[in-house]
């Protein structure tokens, strides 16, 4: 008799068990209600340079226009290390040349498009070079102007001979109109830059 309660009274542990996976059946089914339930994704379309959609015209633009740049620079750069200069120095020189008077660091730095404090770098050691000099500002003493001095003068004399023989080189064989299609678009893009788009 002890033996048949034993054999009809389940073990509590199978309950349990029937619980757990029942439990796990509801709980699975809720999550693949779930899932199913969410559409389903899109593959982001991704633009080609060779492309023909607006997307690809766009992304193919900007793509060539910085690549360019970039090449460009650096092989500038190569150009001009042999003088022992490089772009960075030739356009610091070349902004404070233009600049009908004597600016203030700040807005130098604007000019460039680059930060006050790599900019303060720069100056320090074009001043060290004795290329530039700051003089303090009579109706400002806290602000610095810049200048070059006859040596930085003569330094971008023989950065720009080397610059406009590289230009003229690789831009001989575009046409005027070329040139003058290409510069419309710049222009156009530079303005849309500048005014925040």
């Amino acid at each position: 008799m002890g033996e048949s309660r034993r054999l009809t009274s389940p073990p509590q542990h199978d309950d349990d068990h029937a619980n757990h996976f029942r439990g796990n059946q509801f709980r699975g089914s809720r999550v693949l209600t779930q899932t199913s339930d969410r559409p389903a994704r899109k593959a982001a379309a991704k633009p080609s340079i060779h492309g023909t959609t607006r997307l690809d015209r766009e992304y193919g633009f900007t793509y060539r226009i910085i690549l360019v740049a970039r090449r460009y620079r650096a092989l500038l750069d190569e150009q001009l290390r042999p003088l022992g200069y490089g772009t960075a120095r030739m356009e610091a020189l070349s902004t404070i040349s233009r600049s009908t008077e004597p600016s203030a660091q700040i807005a130098i730095a604007k000019r460039i498009g680059i930060e006050g404090p790599t900019l303060t770098r720069m100056l320090d050691a074009l001043e060290a070079d004795g290329l530039v000099i700051r003089r303090a500002d009579p109706n400002d003493r806290r602000t610095k102007l810049i200048e070059l001095t006859p040596a930085g003068e003569q330094a971008l004399e023989e950065i720009s001979a080397v610059m406009h023989a590289f230009r003229a080189k690789v831009l001989q064989s575009l046409s005027d109109q070329e040139l003058d299609q290409v510069n419309e678009v710049t222009d156009k893009l530079m303005r849309l830059l500048m005014d925040g788009v």
